[in-house]
């Protein structure tokens, strides 16, 4: 006589329902604004759209932003593997600390980073006075804005990248030494490809977390018009004059490139997962 199997009950709810919560659960929280955008803006006219999103300041603004992030991005993608690298194979003194550091963008306000970064950034800060005998100048430049984006985004690279390091099987890597490889080969090699989706799902967090900031940006940029002006500043400028059409376009048009750029993201980390899996 065969026993019956007996299904041992899930904790969560069944597929259906657990989708339709998730559904209705992403459509008010993400789809309703996002849609609101569209429907705002179709309100207006296509003369008035166009006047508005390739205006100078607009124009100068999405340059700013677009390239601040990518670089921002760029940058923490390489500090941040170092950072993780060290966090998970070296031990030092105070590393608990260093590691809780990381995790300080995260629970600082943005207003509050950007006052800070102001103050030891300005020709009279701490940082600033030492950069100026050399003509470096970075608050109120664009590279200020660099620097606040990468100190928003450096913790996304980290967070992404240290678990996968930390569950890398250390003796692939002391096979490849004792087969002969070099350093650079086994990092090229061995390392980097199993870190590689992690680190561009890092890449793409930051650049989308930079893309959108503006409390820590608003204060170091110092808001010159058609130099520092970013823009989420100029959608919050045409909000406080009632401009809702306008700001709305404005917004249009940088979610839609957003959206374009993490599609790319996602397709080539996609792509690089599968070759990793197939190879």
């Amino acid at each position: 006589m065969r026993t019956p199997i007996f299904k041992s009950p899930s904790i969560l709810p069944g597929f259906w329902p657990a989708f339709a919560f998730s559904t209705l659960y992403l459509g008010l929280i993400v789809l309703v604004p996002l849609s609101a955008i569209f429907l705002k803006t179709a309100t207006t006219t296509w003369a008035h759209f166009w006047s508005v999103v390739s205006s100078p300041s607009v124009l100068a603004s999405y340059r700013l932003s677009f390239g601040a992030a990518f670089l921002a991005a760029l940058v923490n993608s390489v500090f941040g593997f170092l950072v993780a690298w060290v966090l998970v194979r070296y031990p030092f003194p105070g590393k608990r600390f260093v590691d809780a550091l990381v995790d300080l963008p995260f629970a600082l306000p943005t207003a509050v980073a950007g006052i800070a970064l102001t103050s030891l950034y300005a020709e009279n800060g701490w940082i600033g006075r030492l950069l100026a005998p050399f003509g470096i100048r970075v608050a109120f430049t664009p590279l200020g804005v660099l620097v606040a984006l990468i100190f928003i985004g450096l913790p996304f690279v980290v967070r992404s990248v240290q678990p996968v390091l930390a569950d890398a099987d250390r003796e692939i890597e002391d096979a490849a030494a004792s087969l002969g490889a070099t350093r650079w080969q086994t990092f090229s090699r061995v390392v980097f490809p199993l870190v590689r989706p992690a680190l561009l799902a890092g890449f793409a967090m930051a650049f989308a977390r930079a893309l959108g900031e503006y409390g820590s940006v608003v204060f170091i940029s110092g808001n010159l018009p058609m130099r520092t002006e970013v823009t989420p500043l100029l959608i919050v400028t045409r909000l406080e004059q009632y401009d809702y059409t306008g700001a709305t376009a404005i917004a249009l048009v940088m979610l839609v490139a957003s959206f374009v750029l993490l599609l790319g993201i996602n397709i080539v980390q996609w792509r690089t997962r599968r070759f990793s899996e197939t190879s």
